[in-house]
């Protein structure tokens, strides 16, 4: 997967292990990557943000959360909302790439993950944030016919070594405490994939 000339990367996602999830791979391939992780929701979770942080030590990255809405209900959260939860959370620099969530999900189905995704998108556009590269992760799931896997199609799809998969195994089964036979433990994928885009218009065409 190319590297070149990037050094200061923002990965921005809407829960904790979602980073690790759909890249911890890649951020454990790049050690020389200067990572901050920006999670939106969980930030008050006595269990899952304290996991969070030491997640972010086990992948060598600086990062910060928030506390948006959760619940299971999944209520539709405003555009300026999570926007407004990205700008207040991710340190105000230019990077040189940022990787977030597609604005269709990984997986059948999380609002949550759609409205980080084109958040994240308008704000490069509306030059809210600065970044030469954008990222998002490129997963599905046949409409929740079987755990979400990589769509190896994409220009930007690597195959994690044995190594860096057990390591990133290790943060979702150990740090984030999900049992074996658990939903994040059995999808946590061995193959990475994004799509990448190098402008913002391109992205917009995608929402």
């Amino acid at each position: 997967m190319p590297n070149s000339h990037i050094k200061s990367v923002a990965i921005i996602v809407a829960h904790p292990d979602d980073e690790t999830l759909w890249a911890g791979g890649t951020i454990l391939s790049h050690p020389s990557w200067q990572c901050f992780i920006v999670c939106l929701c969980r930030g008050n979770d006595p269990r899952r943000a304290p996991r969070f942080y030491q997640a972010l030590k086990e992948l060598n990255a600086n990062g910060n959360m928030g506390d948006l809405d959760d619940g299971p209900e999944q209520f539709p959260l405003s555009e300026e909302t999570v926007e407004s939860a990205i700008l207040a959370l991710l340190p105000k620099q230019h990077f040189d790439l940022i990787i977030t969530h597609s604005p269709s999900g990984e997986y059948t189905k999380h609002l949550r993950h759609e409205e980080t995704g084109r958040a994240v998108i308008h704000l490069w556009k509306n030059g809210k944030i600065s970044a030469s590269k954008l990222w998002i992760f490129a997963y599905e799931d046949g409409d929740n016919k079987y755990l979400p896997r990589a769509i190896e199609t994409e220009t930007l799809c690597s195959t994690l070594s044995v190594p860096i998969w057990t390591k990133k195994y290790s943060i979702i089964n150990q740090t984030y405490g999900f049992k074996d036979d658990s939903w994040e433990a059995e999808t946590t994928p061995s193959v990475e994939a994004f799509r990448p885009f190098s402008d913002a218009e391109g992205a917009m065409e995608w929402l």
